[in-house]
Order: C-alpha cells, then structure tokens, then sequence
C-alpha cells in the first residue's frame, strides 16, 4: 500500500471509529531532530535502498548503546548479523564505524559468518548494553548472551564468557530440551545491567532471568526467575491468565527510579516493580498501556493508539525522572514522569507522531529526519537517546527534549 492510499484509508475511518481528542504531548527527544544519523540512506525515489554490507549501512538494527557521553557507541546490525562499534559518538550522518565483530569484513554478512557458532560470530543480535567494564550482546538466534570483561576495542575480539549456553560452539534453544532451565535460554532479546544485577529478556521461555553480578563462567544458571513459577516453565502467561506475575513476549528490562520495568510486548504493556524483586515470581506493582493486570490487547482493542495505550513496545530506557518506550508497532516514542507509575496512567511526552492518536509508519508518509518507522531498541547516556529505528535501517543518536533532561 503507497503513502497516499493509506493515508485516505487513515481519513476514511477517523469519523467512524470517533477518535477522542488527543492529549497535549511535549516532545519526549528534541523537537530539532537527532544529531547523528547511521544508516537509513534512501534511493533516489524516497524509499529505502536496497542494504548491502558496509561500514556505515544498518539492517533492522534492534539494540544500540553509547559506554559514555563521548562513546564508544556500540550498535546490533541485526539483519547483517554483526556488531559495529564507534570508538566516539558520531556527530554526523553516515559516519563509518571503526570496528567489527561477528563477520571477516564490513562487506560480508550471514548468520554466525556462515558457519558454526563461536566467541565471535552471532546470529540475530538483537540487544546491547555497558556490564560493568565490559559489554553484554543478546545474541537472540543463537539462544545465549554474550559477555566481554572488557568493552572491545579493536575488531574481531572474541567474548569472555556464554550464558544460555554451556559452550560458545553451541546454538541450540533451550540446550536442545523441550523444557527450560535456569542455564538455558530462548530467543533472547533484551539485556540490562543495573550496577549490581544482569537481567535478560528470555523472550521465548516467556521470562526474565536475573544474576547477582557479573557472571564469572559459562553457562552459569540464573539466580531469579520472573514471568513463571519456576525454571523449568516456558508457558505463554505462565500457562494460566494475564497477571501481575505473567508474560508473553518479554523484550527489554530497564532500571528507573529504583524500579524495575520490562517490555511485555506479546502482552502489549509494561510491567514495573516498585522496588527491585527478590522472590522468585514475585508479581509487578503496575502496568502501563493497559487498564488493569487482566488486558492484553493493543492499543486496548482500538484501531487508532492513545497517550495509556501500546502496540507491542519492545524498548524501554530511563532518563533520569522519565521512562521512555519504543512503542514499536505505533510507530513512536512515548515517555511517562516517574508520578505516573501507576495502572493505566497516560503517558506525557511523545516523538514520532504529531498527536497520540496518531500511528502508521513514518506517519505513513515518506520518511523524514524526525519520523520512526518500527522502532525497536531505546537506550540514554548523558541526555541522549540511542534510537534503533529498525523500519527505517538506521539509529538515531537524538538529544532529550529539554524538559526530560536530568
């Protein structure tokens, strides 16, 4: 479907469905647009070019973090199964990257370098983040996470240590098994580091998994589990009804304010815990996107979004006060103060659309410097936001709106 076909559909329904008014939004990133731009270059007709492998293209990036306000910068090229790391945050668009890990060139793509899983090959990367010194990569199609003591600095530097797995030449879900473990992992998508604990994102055993500290061997099984009963399930919801203790589809896990929150994006919300769980399955204090623990629908069953509604948000970061979501299916960035961490609670600032009623890739209309087109990955250091605007090929690095800023 064109631009214009969609955007007559988009008008076509709107006295239909009856859209309420939208609530006034402050821009959640700086409404003068981001500072830097990697990847994302379009053809001579306005669409997207076609990806080849190089230093400075992206395929469907879904993770991206700066170590510190002047970098390095590390980014998932997930759809060229690589990593591209920055030894400095670019200031300009189309800045090659410096380093490589997981293919012999920049010109060379293919899951795990078309061939066996090793130190420094991946499959899908789909989430990054700073781990003490070092840096931890979710490296999703291989089922295990990666780890590096030290954050690399030069290119083809192999990893440290593999969870998920017991060894780096293996891939296999769940270790091959029908049943989960509390050493085993399955599509996972989403890392986090909060000073003192790694949580990952289990997103196909329908959980988040927890170690105190930095894990110091391979395979080394989790300490806490989230989103089931025990180790061994991997049941959608916990094999039961959407609650404050289940999960669908678990994406990112950030820190904010001393809470912990997770992207339940098969179940379109976010849950927060108050203060950090210590019990296993211990059940979140409040959910956004949805009224109540039992919802699950996006944009609660409407066609059109709303400032308390999400479409499967699969990033999440904190921002001093302020959590920012990528709400990916609607296209958007949306961001709550930390006094409106409570059930259902409406967001108050908004990037990527010109109202909170409004969806669509782009705002189904070519792309611009400031439109989001499937966002799936946000991170923050120092005031600026690290978008991976994943339907556009490209990652944003675009300064907080004023009013976020810490």
């Amino acid at each position: 479907m064109n631009p214009p076909q969609a955007q007559a559909i988009r008008v076509s329904l709107q006295p239909a469905l009856r859209r309420a008014p939208a609530p006034c939004a402050q821009s959640a990133l700086d409404s003068a647009g981001p500072l830097a731009c990697i990847g994302g270059d379009l053809g001579v007709d306005q669409l997207a070019a076609p990806v080849k492998p190089d230093a400075c293209s992206l395929f469907g990036p879904r993770g991206a973090c700066l170590l510190g306000a002047d970098g390095p910068l590390w980014i998932c090229d997930t759809g060229h199964h690589r990593l591209l790391g920055w030894a400095r945050a670019p200031h300009g668009d189309g800045t090659p990257a410096d380093w490589l890990i997981g293919q012999p060139d920049f010109e060379h793509e293919g899951r795990n370098a078309k061939g066996e899983p090793s130190a420094a090959t991946l499959n899908v990367p789909t989430g990054v983040s700073a781990c003490g010194d070092g840096l931890v990569v979710a490296d999703a199609w291989n089922h295990r996470v990666l780890i590096w003591r030290q954050a690399p600095r030069a290119s083809h530097t192999p990893a440290d240590l593999v969870l998920g797995q017991a060894a780096f030449g293996a891939g296999e879900a769940n270790r091959g098994g029908d049943q989960a473990g509390a050493d085993t992992l399955f599509w996972p998508y989403g890392v986090h580091w909060d000073g003192a604990r790694l949580w990952v994102a289990d997103a196909g055993n329908r959980r988040v998994l927890m170690w105190r500290g930095v894990p110091t061997r391979n395979g080394q099984p989790a300490d806490l589990v989230l989103g089931q009963p025990n180790f061994t399930g991997r049941d959608e919801n916990g094999g039961g009804t959407p609650g404050p203790a289940t999960m669908r589809w678990p994406h990112a896990v950030a820190s904010w304010n001393g809470r912990l929150c997770v992207t339940d994006a098969g179940n379109n919300r976010i849950m927060i815990w108050n203060t950090v769980p210590e019990a296993q399955n211990a059940p979140c204090d409040a959910v956004l996107g949805q009224a109540d623990f039992r919802g699950v629908d996006h944009n609660q069953s409407l066609y059109w979004p709303g400032a308390g509604t999400l479409h499967m948000p699969y990033g999440i970061a904190a921002a001093g006060d302020w959590c920012l979501a990528a709400d990916t299916a609607n296209s958007r960035v949306i961001a709550w103060h930390r006094d409106a961490a409570v059930t259902g609670a409406a967001a108050q600032a908004l990037t990527g659309q010109s109202e909170f009623n409004n969806k669509g890739d782009n705002g189904w209309l070519p792309q611009t410097r400031v439109s989001l087109s499937w966002p799936y990955g946000i991170s923050v250091c120092a005031d600026i936001a690290v978008v991976a605007d994943s339907g556009n090929n490209r990652v944003l690095l675009w300064p907080l709106a004023a009013a976020l800023r810490a």
